[in-house]
């Protein structure tokens, strides 16, 4: 169901379009700082053999492919047809990832391979930390303005980005202050676990997943479809 509370009001055509400019910006910036975190986190991650840092670096990716789905799905003339394909795609990247996460995280822990000590994975989840929030506050308050629910809704995606950072900073730091190895892939698994809900949620069809094109305003919102 959409917010009724978010419908436009007083809004003026030549602010309507600065907000759906903000709302490209930040659409934007997140898919382009997803795909530097991802290799950022992929590379650091193989280095230190850590399955958190790996675990974080394939959800970026996860969330870029996300993205692309839904705008492929928009770029038809009738994007319901490809709706249920592209929720597939959604659920099973995050179904692979989690799949992925679990079997890594069993043969370090098993296999004996601790998760060195990552300052490059630290500071990259610590300013993840910091600017995800940042984004999703943005995207909210114009989404708000601009009486977009996808755009509001994606902003809590967004947020839920930050969360895993935080999971993935305190792993890293248990492990490098401490030498609790093992945190590292208590990590992993939270990711790993959030992995299978959101791939869930994306099979049923309630995926936090936005148009990319309503986000933009190419394709308004229909604030009277349900009632």
């Amino acid at each position: 169901m959409l917010d009724r509370g978010l419908r436009v009001l007083r809004v003026t055509p030549a602010r309507k379009l600065v907000l759906q400019n903000r709302i490209r910006w930040v659409v934007a910036a997140t898919i382009a700082y997803n795909v530097i975190e991802a290799v950022i986190a992929l590379v650091a991650g193989t280095v230190a053999s850590s399955s958190a840092l790996i675990a974080f670096g394939l959800d970026s990716i996860v969330e870029v492919l996300s993205a692309a789905a839904v705008a492929w799905q928009f770029s038809a003339r009738d994007p319901e047809s490809r709706e249920k394909t592209a929720l597939r795609v959604i659920a099973f990247s995050f179904f692979a990832l989690a799949a992925y996460v679990l079997v890594d995280t069993a043969l370090s822990l098993f296999g004996g391979i601790e998760a060195e000590p990552s300052p490059v994975g630290i500071v990259l989840a610590a300013v993840s930390l910091v600017i995800m929030p940042v984004l999703s506050w943005f995207e909210r308050r114009t989404g708000r303005e601009l009486g977009s629910a996808s755009a509001v809704a994606d902003s809590k995606q967004t947020l839920l980005c930050a969360y895993l950072s935080a999971a993935l900073l305190i792993g890293l730091l248990l492990n490098s202050l401490l030498g609790w190895a093992w945190a590292d892939g208590v990590a992993a698994v939270i990711i790993a676990g959030w992995a299978i809900k959101e791939g869930i949620e994306a099979w049923r069809g309630d995926a936090c997943a936005v148009p990319i094109t309503a986000l933009t305003g190419e394709r308004e919102i229909e604030h009277d479809h349900h009632h």
